[in-house]
């Protein structure tokens, strides 16, 4: 996979943020094969964390779930998301992230992109029916999430089916305890405070093979699908930590560690049966820099479900 954009990754696995809102329930999918999960669980003496790797957008046929997951959100009365479920879903996250993303130098985003970047964009707005005038008031970071988001709902990815988003609905249906690990507004910083450069590469790249997103798009999605988590690190995360390193270390390996004390605090503090669930993105999890990696540095027992 060489050329997946890293923007689209942070939409698949990273920043349920840019997904946008979204409202349905995932339906039940007659004789689909349930995804093998991305699921961990971590112990002290008297509780267990269960650490579950999300895919941001979703298909109805990724439902229903592994029984070893619905076993794991039964078991916690406290289940514990990226952004608070309430946020995740409600206006003001995307009018915010619409906000930060509003030129206010006085320049149009046709006067910084490439010549060639612009005619891809005329291009992909005359398909997909979107107002080219109304991009030119926007900083490339969006406009590369946008068209992103709009190939892989092409593709039936659903962020309204996304697992944090199901299991948000689940958790707040059923009256458990919620919580966020950061803010929306954290995490519009994440691209917000990408350079001049990386916002046009992420356009550029978002533009420039449709046909090569969707075989990466659908690679990914079966290799979460299959747990296989070495493959998905590898295929995703490695090209991004090698492409964009500073980007990379703010949108996984900073929050990883700003995230730790918390979920050290469920383990230490919590009462003796007092399970939590913890839904991130699966990329979270994975590698040296991964939240199991650090939670097992910490001396904590870490087994794969």
């Amino acid at each position: 996979m060489k050329r997946l954009p890293a923007l689209a990754l942070a939409l698949l696995l990273w920043l349920p943020a840019a997904c946008g809102r979204g409202e349905a329930d995932a339906p039940a999918a007659a004789a689909a094969t349930p995804p093998a999960p991305l699921l961990w669980k971590a112990s002290d003496a008297d509780n267990t964390l269960y650490l579950l790797g999300s895919f941001h957008l979703l298909t109805p046929d990724d439902y229903p779930l592994d029984p070893r997951v619905e076993a794991a959100f039964e078991a916690a009365g406290h289940v514990v998301f990226e952004l608070d479920p309430s946020e995740m879903t409600g206006p003001a996250l995307g009018q915010q992230m619409l906000a930060a993303a509003r030129r206010t130098d006085g320049r149009r985003l046709q006067d910084e992109l490439p010549e060639a970047t612009w005619r891809r964009l005329q291009a992909w707005a005359a398909r997909s029916g979107a107002s080219i005038d109304a991009l030119q008031s926007l900083e490339p970071w969006y406009v590369s999430l946008l068209v992103s988001l709009s190939q892989m709902q092409a593709l039936g990815l659903d962020p309204a089916l996304g697992l944090d988003r199901h299991f948000g609905r689940r958790a707040t249906d059923d009256g458990k305890r919620v919580e966020g690990l950061e803010t929306g507004t954290q995490q519009i910083a994440l691209f917000d405070g990408m350079d001049a450069d990386q916002q046009r590469q992420a356009l550029d790249e978002a533009l420039a093979s449709p046909e090569e997103l969707e075989r990466n798009v659908r690679e990914l999605h079966a290799r979460w699908r299959a747990g296989d988590g070495e493959g998905l690190y590898e295929g995703s995360a490695r090209r991004l930590r090698e492409q964009y390193p500073a980007l990379y270390a703010r949108v996984n390996v900073e929050r990883n560690q700003a995230w730790l004390a918390r979920l050290q605090a469920l383990l230490d503090e919590g009462g003796e049966g007092d399970d939590a669930l913890v839904v991130v993105g699966a990329l979270h999890l994975l590698g040296e820099d991964g939240v199991v990696a650090l939670l097992r540095a910490e001396g904590y027992a870490v087994e794969r479900l």
